[in-house]
Protein backbone atom coordinates (compact mmCIF):
# COMPACT_ATOMS: atom_id res chain seq x y z
CA UNK A 1 0.00 0.00 0.00
CA UNK A 2 3.11 2.44 1.08
CA UNK A 3 4.16 1.39 -2.11
CA UNK A 4 1.56 2.49 -4.47
CA UNK A 5 1.23 5.90 -1.88
CA UNK A 6 4.20 6.31 -2.98
CA UNK A 7 4.46 6.24 -6.46
CA UNK A 8 1.35 8.12 -6.59
CA UNK A 9 2.91 11.37 -4.94
CA UNK A 10 6.29 10.60 -6.84
CA UNK A 11 4.40 10.46 -10.16
CA UNK A 12 2.41 13.96 -9.44
CA UNK A 13 5.11 15.85 -8.40
CA UNK A 14 6.87 14.76 -11.45
CA UNK A 15 4.03 15.86 -13.92
CA UNK A 16 2.95 18.88 -11.63
CA UNK A 17 6.65 20.47 -12.70
CA UNK A 18 5.55 19.79 -16.87
CA UNK A 19 4.27 23.15 -17.89
CA UNK A 20 1.28 23.18 -20.03
CA UNK A 21 1.81 24.87 -22.80
CA UNK A 22 3.31 22.50 -25.39
CA UNK A 23 5.73 23.66 -28.38
CA UNK A 24 3.68 22.36 -30.76
CA UNK A 25 4.78 20.47 -34.18
CA UNK A 26 4.87 22.94 -37.15
CA UNK A 27 5.88 21.12 -40.06
CA UNK A 28 4.89 17.94 -41.98
CA UNK A 29 6.44 16.17 -45.00
CA UNK A 30 5.41 13.16 -46.15
CA UNK A 31 7.18 10.82 -49.10
CA UNK A 32 6.04 9.81 -52.53
CA UNK A 33 6.97 6.22 -53.83
CA UNK A 34 3.93 4.42 -54.97
CA UNK A 35 2.32 5.74 -58.55
CA UNK A 36 3.28 8.75 -60.98
CA UNK A 37 3.52 12.68 -61.08
CA UNK A 38 -0.32 12.64 -62.10
CA UNK A 39 -1.28 10.88 -59.21
CA UNK A 40 1.11 12.12 -57.00
CA UNK A 41 -0.79 15.83 -57.85
CA UNK A 42 -4.13 14.04 -56.75
CA UNK A 43 -2.66 12.29 -53.52
CA UNK A 44 -1.23 16.14 -52.56
CA UNK A 45 -4.54 17.99 -53.29
CA UNK A 46 -6.62 15.44 -50.66
CA UNK A 47 -4.27 16.71 -48.02
CA UNK A 48 -6.34 19.54 -46.80
CA UNK A 49 -3.03 21.83 -47.16
CA UNK A 50 -1.73 19.62 -44.01
CA UNK A 51 1.77 19.22 -45.99
CA UNK A 52 4.60 21.61 -46.55
CA UNK A 53 6.85 19.27 -47.96
CA UNK A 54 6.81 15.71 -50.50
CA UNK A 55 9.71 14.24 -50.89
CA UNK A 56 9.62 11.82 -54.09
CA UNK A 57 12.03 9.21 -55.24
CA UNK A 58 13.76 10.75 -58.08
CA UNK A 59 16.80 9.49 -57.82
CA UNK A 60 18.30 5.85 -57.29
CA UNK A 61 21.49 4.55 -56.66
CA UNK A 62 22.64 1.49 -58.59
CA UNK A 63 24.39 -1.47 -58.11
CA UNK A 64 27.83 0.15 -59.12
CA UNK A 65 26.91 3.04 -56.59
CA UNK A 66 26.43 5.52 -59.30
CA UNK A 67 23.01 7.93 -58.91
CA UNK A 68 20.68 7.71 -61.66
CA UNK A 69 17.65 10.21 -61.98
CA UNK A 70 14.14 8.78 -63.26
CA UNK A 71 10.69 9.93 -63.71
CA UNK A 72 11.52 13.49 -62.93
CA UNK A 73 8.72 16.01 -63.88
CA UNK A 74 9.26 19.51 -64.08
CA UNK A 75 5.61 20.32 -64.35
CA UNK A 76 4.99 18.57 -61.04
CA UNK A 77 7.42 20.71 -59.72
CA UNK A 78 6.26 23.82 -60.79
CA UNK A 79 2.50 22.66 -59.59
CA UNK A 80 4.25 22.18 -55.84
CA UNK A 81 5.83 25.11 -55.55
CA UNK A 82 2.42 26.52 -56.91
CA UNK A 83 0.97 25.46 -53.80
CA UNK A 84 3.52 27.32 -51.80
CA UNK A 85 5.16 23.79 -50.93
CA UNK A 86 8.85 22.65 -51.13
CA UNK A 87 10.01 19.57 -52.83
CA UNK A 88 12.68 17.77 -51.84
CA UNK A 89 13.54 14.03 -53.75
CA UNK A 90 14.56 11.37 -51.73
CA UNK A 91 17.93 9.61 -52.89
CA UNK A 92 17.54 5.80 -51.94
CA UNK A 93 19.46 2.43 -52.29
CA UNK A 94 15.95 0.42 -51.88
CA UNK A 95 18.36 -1.54 -49.17
CA UNK A 96 20.81 -2.56 -51.84
CA UNK A 97 23.78 -3.16 -49.17
CA UNK A 98 26.43 -3.49 -52.29
CA UNK A 99 25.00 -0.54 -53.92
CA UNK A 100 24.78 1.93 -50.60
CA UNK A 101 28.65 0.94 -49.73
CA UNK A 102 30.20 1.49 -53.10
CA UNK A 103 28.43 4.78 -53.31
CA UNK A 104 30.32 5.71 -50.22
CA UNK A 105 33.46 5.10 -51.52
CA UNK A 106 32.66 7.41 -54.67
CA UNK A 107 31.06 10.04 -52.00
CA UNK A 108 32.70 13.45 -52.59
CA UNK A 109 31.58 12.86 -56.65
CA UNK A 110 28.42 11.60 -55.47
CA UNK A 111 27.74 14.08 -52.82
CA UNK A 112 28.35 16.95 -55.70
CA UNK A 113 26.01 15.00 -58.21
CA UNK A 114 23.19 15.66 -55.73
CA UNK A 115 24.28 19.16 -55.48
CA UNK A 116 23.76 19.46 -59.42
CA UNK A 117 20.34 18.20 -59.50
CA UNK A 118 19.47 20.26 -56.47
CA UNK A 119 19.95 23.39 -58.51
CA UNK A 120 19.14 21.78 -62.45
CA UNK A 121 15.76 20.89 -61.25
CA UNK A 122 14.91 23.81 -58.65
CA UNK A 123 14.39 21.49 -55.86
CA UNK A 124 14.27 22.83 -52.26
CA UNK A 125 16.97 20.43 -51.02
CA UNK A 126 18.16 16.74 -50.68
CA UNK A 127 16.26 14.28 -48.10
CA UNK A 128 19.08 11.40 -48.01
CA UNK A 129 17.30 7.79 -47.31
CA UNK A 130 20.16 5.36 -47.53
CA UNK A 131 19.43 1.86 -45.79
CA UNK A 132 20.75 -1.73 -44.69
CA UNK A 133 23.74 -1.19 -44.18
CA UNK A 134 25.72 -1.35 -40.72
CA UNK A 135 28.37 0.30 -38.17
CA UNK A 136 30.85 -0.54 -40.78
CA UNK A 137 29.64 2.29 -42.56
CA UNK A 138 28.31 4.60 -39.79
CA UNK A 139 31.78 6.84 -39.73
CA UNK A 140 31.83 7.35 -44.46
CA UNK A 141 27.85 7.97 -43.94
CA UNK A 142 28.34 10.57 -41.66
CA UNK A 143 31.09 12.25 -44.05
CA UNK A 144 28.87 11.87 -46.93
CA UNK A 145 26.20 13.64 -45.64
CA UNK A 146 28.32 16.02 -44.38
CA UNK A 147 29.45 16.61 -47.80
CA UNK A 148 26.50 17.26 -49.22
CA UNK A 149 25.65 19.78 -46.66
CA UNK A 150 29.04 21.50 -48.26
CA UNK A 151 28.14 21.30 -51.51
CA UNK A 152 24.13 21.88 -51.29
CA UNK A 153 23.80 25.55 -50.96
CA UNK A 154 22.51 27.33 -47.58
CA UNK A 155 18.82 27.80 -47.08
CA UNK A 156 17.87 24.17 -49.75
CA UNK A 157 17.40 21.50 -47.34
CA UNK A 158 19.38 18.57 -46.24
CA UNK A 159 17.75 16.16 -44.37
CA UNK A 160 18.87 12.54 -43.42
CA UNK A 161 15.95 9.45 -42.56
CA UNK A 162 17.57 6.68 -40.13
CA UNK A 163 16.31 3.77 -38.38
CA UNK A 164 14.27 3.95 -34.89
CA UNK A 165 16.41 2.61 -32.33
CA UNK A 166 14.59 2.36 -29.22
CA UNK A 167 17.18 0.24 -27.74
CA UNK A 168 20.37 2.56 -28.16
CA UNK A 169 22.10 -0.39 -30.67
CA UNK A 170 25.33 0.65 -32.50
CA UNK A 171 25.28 -2.60 -34.45
CA UNK A 172 23.31 -3.68 -37.45
CA UNK A 173 20.99 -1.62 -39.53
CA UNK A 174 20.78 0.77 -36.29
CA UNK A 175 24.48 0.84 -36.05
CA UNK A 176 25.14 2.64 -39.32
CA UNK A 177 23.71 6.02 -38.50
CA UNK A 178 25.35 8.01 -35.65
CA UNK A 179 22.69 10.31 -35.01
CA UNK A 180 24.85 12.88 -33.15
CA UNK A 181 27.11 13.44 -36.16
CA UNK A 182 24.31 13.33 -38.73
CA UNK A 183 22.15 16.17 -37.01
CA UNK A 184 25.07 18.50 -37.22
CA UNK A 185 25.39 18.48 -41.39
CA UNK A 186 21.31 18.16 -41.61
CA UNK A 187 18.11 20.29 -41.03
CA UNK A 188 16.15 17.67 -39.59
CA UNK A 189 16.45 13.89 -38.98
CA UNK A 190 13.62 11.54 -40.01
CA UNK A 191 12.67 9.11 -37.22
CA UNK A 192 11.28 5.82 -39.73
CA UNK A 193 9.39 4.78 -36.21
CA UNK A 194 7.74 1.62 -37.96
CA UNK A 195 8.40 -2.08 -38.55
CA UNK A 196 8.44 -3.10 -35.42
CA UNK A 197 6.95 -6.09 -36.96
CA UNK A 198 8.32 -6.69 -39.69
CA UNK A 199 7.83 -9.20 -42.90
CA UNK A 200 8.26 -12.59 -41.39
CA UNK A 201 8.04 -11.67 -37.89
CA UNK A 202 5.28 -12.84 -35.47
CA UNK A 203 2.09 -10.17 -35.73
CA UNK A 204 2.23 -7.44 -33.97
CA UNK A 205 2.20 -3.44 -34.33
CA UNK A 206 4.12 -1.97 -36.99
CA UNK A 207 4.57 0.53 -34.43
CA UNK A 208 3.08 0.77 -30.91
CA UNK A 209 3.03 3.19 -28.60
CA UNK A 210 5.77 2.72 -26.61
CA UNK A 211 7.90 1.54 -29.50
CA UNK A 212 7.58 5.27 -31.27
CA UNK A 213 8.43 6.90 -27.92
CA UNK A 214 11.02 5.25 -26.80
CA UNK A 215 12.31 5.85 -30.51
CA UNK A 216 12.02 9.41 -30.08
CA UNK A 217 13.75 9.45 -26.37
CA UNK A 218 16.79 8.33 -27.75
CA UNK A 219 18.21 10.80 -29.79
CA UNK A 220 16.71 13.47 -27.23
CA UNK A 221 18.90 11.52 -24.98
CA UNK A 222 21.76 12.32 -26.97
CA UNK A 223 21.48 15.67 -26.61
CA UNK A 224 19.90 16.27 -30.23
CA UNK A 225 17.30 19.23 -30.56
CA UNK A 226 13.88 18.52 -30.93
CA UNK A 227 13.67 21.16 -33.69
CA UNK A 228 15.89 18.46 -35.52
CA UNK A 229 13.57 15.47 -35.36
CA UNK A 230 11.12 14.20 -37.54
CA UNK A 231 8.73 11.50 -36.19
CA UNK A 232 7.58 8.74 -39.14
CA UNK A 233 4.48 7.38 -39.09
CA UNK A 234 3.62 4.51 -41.14
CA UNK A 235 0.18 4.78 -43.60
CA UNK A 236 0.47 0.87 -44.08
CA UNK A 237 -0.18 -2.21 -41.54
CA UNK A 238 0.62 -5.54 -42.22
CA UNK A 239 -1.28 -8.96 -42.58
CA UNK A 240 0.03 -12.57 -41.35
CA UNK A 241 -1.85 -16.13 -42.20
CA UNK A 242 -2.37 -17.78 -39.14
CA UNK A 243 -3.34 -20.63 -37.66
CA UNK A 244 -6.50 -21.94 -35.70
CA UNK A 245 -5.57 -20.90 -32.32
CA UNK A 246 -4.49 -17.09 -34.00
CA UNK A 247 -0.70 -17.93 -33.04
CA UNK A 248 1.78 -19.83 -35.15
CA UNK A 249 2.02 -18.51 -38.95
CA UNK A 250 0.71 -20.86 -41.61
CA UNK A 251 1.82 -19.59 -44.83
CA UNK A 252 4.11 -16.78 -46.80
CA UNK A 253 1.53 -13.75 -45.76
CA UNK A 254 3.79 -13.52 -42.80
CA UNK A 255 3.89 -9.92 -42.19
CA UNK A 256 3.38 -8.14 -45.49
CA UNK A 257 2.57 -4.72 -45.99
CA UNK A 258 -0.65 -3.54 -46.61
CA UNK A 259 -2.04 0.18 -47.70
CA UNK A 260 -4.48 1.57 -45.15
CA UNK A 261 -6.50 2.60 -47.91
CA UNK A 262 -6.76 -1.08 -49.08
CA UNK A 263 -7.39 -2.63 -45.25
CA UNK A 264 -10.43 -1.37 -45.08
CA UNK A 265 -11.93 -3.05 -47.86
CA UNK A 266 -10.69 -6.28 -46.96
CA UNK A 267 -12.07 -5.61 -42.77
CA UNK A 268 -15.37 -4.79 -44.48
CA UNK A 269 -15.71 -7.44 -46.81
CA UNK A 270 -14.56 -10.30 -44.57
CA UNK A 271 -16.51 -8.81 -41.32
CA UNK A 272 -13.28 -9.01 -39.07
CA UNK A 273 -12.97 -8.89 -35.91
CA UNK A 274 -11.58 -5.16 -35.17
CA UNK A 275 -10.20 -3.72 -31.96
CA UNK A 276 -8.23 -0.71 -30.61
CA UNK A 277 -5.63 -2.38 -28.70
CA UNK A 278 -5.25 0.52 -25.90
CA UNK A 279 -1.96 -0.07 -24.93
CA UNK A 280 -0.48 -0.74 -27.76
CA UNK A 281 -2.24 1.99 -29.34
CA UNK A 282 -2.45 0.16 -32.37
CA UNK A 283 -5.83 -1.13 -34.67
CA UNK A 284 -5.59 -5.40 -34.81
CA UNK A 285 -8.43 -6.56 -37.24
CA UNK A 286 -9.21 -11.09 -37.26
CA UNK A 287 -11.00 -12.85 -40.06
CA UNK A 288 -11.55 -15.59 -41.82
CA UNK A 289 -12.10 -16.22 -45.03
CA UNK A 290 -14.23 -19.05 -46.16
CA UNK A 291 -14.63 -21.22 -49.04
CA UNK A 292 -17.98 -19.66 -50.10
CA UNK A 293 -15.87 -16.02 -50.01
CA UNK A 294 -14.72 -14.42 -52.90
CA UNK A 295 -10.82 -14.50 -52.41
CA UNK A 296 -9.36 -10.88 -53.08
CA UNK A 297 -5.98 -9.63 -53.52
CA UNK A 298 -3.88 -8.07 -50.60
CA UNK A 299 -2.62 -5.46 -54.30
CA UNK A 300 -4.00 -5.05 -57.05
CA UNK A 301 -1.35 -7.61 -58.57
CA UNK A 302 -0.84 -10.79 -56.98
CA UNK A 303 -2.26 -14.04 -55.90
CA UNK A 304 -5.73 -13.86 -53.71
CA UNK A 305 -6.09 -15.08 -50.64
CA UNK A 306 -6.42 -18.31 -49.16
CA UNK A 307 -9.31 -19.51 -46.95
CA UNK A 308 -7.83 -19.30 -43.32
CA UNK A 309 -7.38 -17.31 -40.76
CA UNK A 310 -5.69 -13.57 -41.01
CA UNK A 311 -4.61 -10.45 -38.70
CA UNK A 312 -3.85 -7.80 -39.62
CA UNK A 313 -2.14 -4.64 -37.36
CA UNK A 314 -2.77 -0.92 -38.41
CA UNK A 315 -3.97 2.19 -37.47
CA UNK A 316 -6.18 4.63 -38.04
CA UNK A 317 -7.46 8.29 -37.46
CA UNK A 318 -7.33 7.84 -33.56
CA UNK A 319 -3.88 5.54 -33.61
CA UNK A 320 -2.53 8.20 -35.95
CA UNK A 321 -3.78 11.56 -33.98
CA UNK A 322 -1.65 9.51 -30.89
CA UNK A 323 1.37 9.71 -32.76
CA UNK A 324 0.74 13.26 -33.53
CA UNK A 325 0.80 14.17 -29.97
CA UNK A 326 3.55 12.39 -29.29
CA UNK A 327 5.60 14.95 -31.57
CA UNK A 328 3.90 17.53 -29.56
CA UNK A 329 4.46 15.77 -26.53
CA UNK A 330 8.51 16.51 -27.00
CA UNK A 331 8.18 19.41 -28.82
CA UNK A 332 9.68 17.81 -32.40
CA UNK A 333 9.73 19.79 -35.47
CA UNK A 334 6.86 17.58 -36.62
CA UNK A 335 5.85 14.51 -38.52
CA UNK A 336 6.47 11.99 -41.71
CA UNK A 337 4.62 9.92 -43.22
CA UNK A 338 5.41 6.55 -45.66
CA UNK A 339 3.83 7.06 -47.78
CA UNK A 340 1.58 9.30 -49.16
CA UNK A 341 -1.61 7.83 -51.24
CA UNK A 342 -1.41 4.50 -48.65
CA UNK A 343 -3.65 6.50 -46.33
CA UNK A 344 -7.23 6.77 -45.23
CA UNK A 345 -7.95 9.85 -46.49
CA UNK A 346 -9.91 10.85 -43.73
CA UNK A 347 -6.97 11.63 -41.80
CA UNK A 348 -6.67 14.67 -43.48
CA UNK A 349 -10.26 16.12 -42.03
CA UNK A 350 -8.19 16.53 -38.68
CA UNK A 351 -4.10 15.85 -39.32
CA UNK A 352 -3.49 19.99 -39.36
CA UNK A 353 -5.54 20.63 -36.18
CA UNK A 354 -3.51 17.91 -34.63
CA UNK A 355 -0.48 18.84 -35.19
CA UNK A 356 -1.73 22.54 -33.97
CA UNK A 357 -2.82 20.76 -30.49
CA UNK A 358 -6.30 21.20 -31.42
CA UNK A 359 -7.79 17.33 -30.91
CA UNK A 360 -11.68 17.37 -29.50
CA UNK A 361 -13.72 19.21 -31.34
CA UNK A 362 -16.19 19.19 -28.83
CA UNK A 363 -14.40 20.86 -25.40
CA UNK A 364 -13.73 23.98 -26.95
CA UNK A 365 -15.20 26.68 -24.49
CA UNK A 366 -15.38 24.24 -22.20
CA UNK A 367 -14.85 24.87 -18.40
CA UNK A 368 -12.73 22.18 -18.48
CA UNK A 369 -10.83 22.62 -21.69
CA UNK A 370 -7.57 23.22 -20.37
CA UNK A 371 -7.55 20.79 -17.72
CA UNK A 372 -8.98 18.11 -20.47
CA UNK A 373 -5.84 18.97 -22.93
CA UNK A 374 -3.14 18.72 -19.69
CA UNK A 375 -4.22 15.28 -18.99
CA UNK A 376 -4.64 14.22 -22.53
CA UNK A 377 -1.20 15.39 -23.41
CA UNK A 378 0.05 13.78 -20.45
CA UNK A 379 -1.91 10.54 -21.80
CA UNK A 380 -3.60 9.92 -18.53
CA UNK A 381 -6.75 10.12 -20.35
CA UNK A 382 -7.98 9.21 -24.09
CA UNK A 383 -10.79 10.34 -26.21
CA UNK A 384 -13.93 8.48 -27.00
CA UNK A 385 -12.96 8.78 -30.64
CA UNK A 386 -10.69 10.47 -32.87
CA UNK A 387 -12.17 14.16 -32.69
CA UNK A 388 -14.28 13.88 -29.44
CA UNK A 389 -13.15 13.91 -25.61
CA UNK A 390 -16.99 13.56 -24.41
CA UNK A 391 -16.07 16.30 -21.49
CA UNK A 392 -19.96 15.59 -20.52
CA UNK A 393 -20.20 12.13 -20.52
CA UNK A 394 -20.26 9.88 -17.08
CA UNK A 395 -16.65 8.07 -16.77
CA UNK A 396 -17.58 4.43 -16.37
CA UNK A 397 -15.54 2.05 -13.95
CA UNK A 398 -13.17 1.00 -16.83
CA UNK A 399 -12.01 4.45 -17.71
CA UNK A 400 -11.43 5.03 -13.97
CA UNK A 401 -8.93 1.80 -13.64
CA UNK A 402 -7.31 2.48 -16.81
CA UNK A 403 -6.97 6.48 -16.19
CA UNK A 404 -5.10 5.54 -12.97
CA UNK A 405 -2.82 2.65 -14.06
CA UNK A 406 -1.96 5.28 -16.72
CA UNK A 407 -1.04 7.88 -14.69
CA UNK A 408 1.09 5.44 -12.26
CA UNK A 409 2.82 3.96 -15.10
CA UNK A 410 2.21 0.47 -13.40
CA UNK A 411 3.67 -2.27 -15.76
CA UNK A 412 0.56 -4.21 -16.96
CA UNK A 413 0.27 -7.89 -15.47
CA UNK A 414 -1.86 -10.86 -16.55
CA UNK A 415 -4.76 -12.29 -14.27
CA UNK A 416 -8.14 -12.69 -14.10
CA UNK A 417 -9.20 -11.77 -10.94
CA UNK A 418 -12.70 -10.45 -12.10
CA UNK A 419 -15.21 -13.24 -13.22
CA UNK A 420 -17.44 -10.30 -14.85
CA UNK A 421 -14.04 -8.66 -17.31
CA UNK A 422 -13.90 -10.88 -20.53
CA UNK A 423 -10.35 -11.45 -21.70
CA UNK A 424 -11.39 -8.99 -24.74
CA UNK A 425 -12.96 -5.90 -22.50
CA UNK A 426 -10.56 -3.48 -23.40
CA UNK A 427 -9.54 -2.57 -20.14
CA UNK A 428 -9.08 -5.84 -18.93
CA UNK A 429 -5.09 -6.43 -18.15
CA UNK A 430 -5.54 -2.10 -16.87
CA UNK A 431 -8.56 -3.28 -14.41
CA UNK A 432 -6.69 -6.52 -13.03
CA UNK A 433 -3.45 -4.20 -12.41
CA UNK A 434 -5.62 -1.55 -10.77
CA UNK A 435 -6.58 -4.79 -8.62
CA UNK A 436 -3.47 -6.21 -8.20
CA UNK A 437 -1.92 -2.47 -7.04
CA UNK A 438 -4.49 -2.08 -4.27
CA UNK A 439 -5.96 1.01 -6.43
CA UNK A 440 -9.26 -0.91 -6.71
CA UNK A 441 -11.45 -2.80 -5.16
CA UNK A 442 -14.77 -4.99 -6.76
CA UNK A 443 -18.37 -5.05 -5.31
CA UNK A 444 -18.11 -8.25 -4.27
CA UNK A 445 -18.11 -12.09 -5.42
CA UNK A 446 -15.67 -11.69 -8.01
CA UNK A 447 -17.30 -8.82 -9.70
CA UNK A 448 -15.76 -5.10 -11.12
CA UNK A 449 -19.07 -3.98 -13.23
CA UNK A 450 -16.71 -2.39 -15.48
CA UNK A 451 -18.52 -0.71 -18.25
CA UNK A 452 -21.25 0.74 -14.61
CA UNK A 453 -21.06 4.73 -14.20
CA UNK A 454 -18.82 5.43 -11.03
CA UNK A 455 -20.39 8.15 -9.01
CA UNK A 456 -18.85 11.35 -7.71
CA UNK A 457 -18.80 9.82 -3.55
CA UNK A 458 -16.90 6.91 -4.93
CA UNK A 459 -14.00 8.10 -6.25
CA UNK A 460 -13.85 10.81 -3.70
CA UNK A 461 -13.54 7.72 -1.69
CA UNK A 462 -10.98 5.94 -3.86
CA UNK A 463 -8.53 8.91 -4.02
CA UNK A 464 -8.58 9.39 -0.35
CA UNK A 465 -7.74 6.14 0.63
CA UNK A 466 -4.25 6.81 -0.87
CA UNK A 467 -3.65 10.12 -0.35
CA UNK A 468 -5.67 10.52 3.52
CA UNK A 469 -2.00 9.93 5.21
CA UNK A 470 -1.45 13.60 3.93
CA UNK A 471 -4.14 15.45 5.15
CA UNK A 472 -5.35 17.12 7.95
CA UNK A 473 -8.91 16.39 9.31
CA UNK A 474 -11.11 19.11 9.03
CA UNK A 475 -12.29 20.77 11.98
CA UNK A 476 -14.92 22.20 10.92
CA UNK A 477 -18.67 20.77 9.90
CA UNK A 478 -19.21 19.65 6.22
CA UNK A 479 -21.05 22.31 4.45
CA UNK A 480 -22.86 20.44 1.65
CA UNK A 481 -26.61 20.46 2.17
CA UNK A 482 -27.07 17.06 0.75
CA UNK A 483 -24.29 15.09 2.96
CA UNK A 484 -24.96 14.20 6.30
CA UNK A 485 -21.98 12.40 8.77
CA UNK A 486 -23.68 9.19 8.80
CA UNK A 487 -22.77 8.99 4.77
CA UNK A 488 -20.43 6.39 3.84
CA UNK A 489 -18.11 8.43 1.96
CA UNK A 490 -18.95 11.86 4.01
CA UNK A 491 -15.20 11.79 5.65
CA UNK A 492 -13.40 11.08 2.21
CA UNK A 493 -15.81 14.11 0.84
CA UNK A 494 -15.20 16.08 3.75
CA UNK A 495 -11.91 16.03 3.82
CA UNK A 496 -10.59 16.09 0.05
CA UNK A 497 -13.26 19.41 -0.28
CA UNK A 498 -11.79 20.92 2.83
CA UNK A 499 -8.19 20.37 1.36
CA UNK A 500 -9.11 21.59 -2.03
CA UNK A 501 -8.95 18.63 -4.30
CA UNK A 502 -12.62 18.15 -4.40
CA UNK A 503 -15.28 20.69 -5.37
CA UNK A 504 -19.01 21.14 -5.11
CA UNK A 505 -21.64 22.94 -7.51
CA UNK A 506 -22.89 26.82 -6.56
CA UNK A 507 -25.86 25.57 -4.91
CA UNK A 508 -23.88 24.48 -1.99
CA UNK A 509 -24.53 20.62 -3.05
CA UNK A 510 -21.91 18.09 -3.67
CA UNK A 511 -24.57 15.27 -5.32
CA UNK A 512 -22.27 12.34 -4.29
CA UNK A 513 -24.58 9.63 -6.23
CA UNK A 514 -24.13 11.81 -9.54
CA UNK A 515 -21.62 9.92 -12.16
CA UNK A 516 -18.93 12.21 -12.08
CA UNK A 517 -17.96 12.92 -15.92
CA UNK A 518 -14.44 13.07 -17.56
CA UNK A 519 -14.36 16.77 -17.91
CA UNK A 520 -14.66 16.71 -14.28
CA UNK A 521 -12.27 13.98 -14.00
CA UNK A 522 -9.55 15.45 -15.64
CA UNK A 523 -10.17 18.53 -13.62
CA UNK A 524 -9.34 16.38 -10.46
CA UNK A 525 -6.21 14.80 -11.85
CA UNK A 526 -5.26 18.75 -12.49
CA UNK A 527 -5.95 19.65 -9.22
CA UNK A 528 -4.32 16.72 -7.45
CA UNK A 529 -1.07 17.37 -9.33
CA UNK A 530 -1.09 21.14 -8.04
CA UNK A 531 -1.74 20.04 -4.45
CA UNK A 532 0.95 17.41 -4.14
CA UNK A 533 3.48 20.06 -5.43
Amino acid sequence: MKKVFALIVTLLIIISTIPVDLVYATYNMTYLYFGSSSTYLSYVNQTNNALQTVSPNYIDVNVNGQLVTKDIDEDFIKSIHDKGMTIVPFLSNHWNKTAGKKMLENRVASATQLANLVHAYNFDGIHIDIEGLNEESRDAFSDFVRLVRQRVPAGKEVSVAVAANPYGSNKGWQGMYDYRELAKYSDYLMIMAYDESWLGSKPGPVSSKNFMENAIKYPLGLGISPSKIVLGIPFYGRIWKVSNNWESMTSSIQGRGISLDNIGTLLDYYDADVTYDREKNSMRGRFCVSKTHKKLNLYSWGVPLEEGNYEIWFENDETIKERIKIANKYGLKGTGSWSLGQEDTTIWQNYDDWLKGHYFKDINGHWAENDILHIYQKDWMLGINSTQFGPDVSLTRAEAAFSLVRALGLDMVNSSYFKDVSSNHWAKRAIETAYANGLIHGKGNYQYAPDEKITREQMSQLLYNYLKSQFSQPTKVNGFCDMKQSDWAYTAVHTMNYHGILKGFGDNTFRPRENITRGQMASLFVRISSYIQ
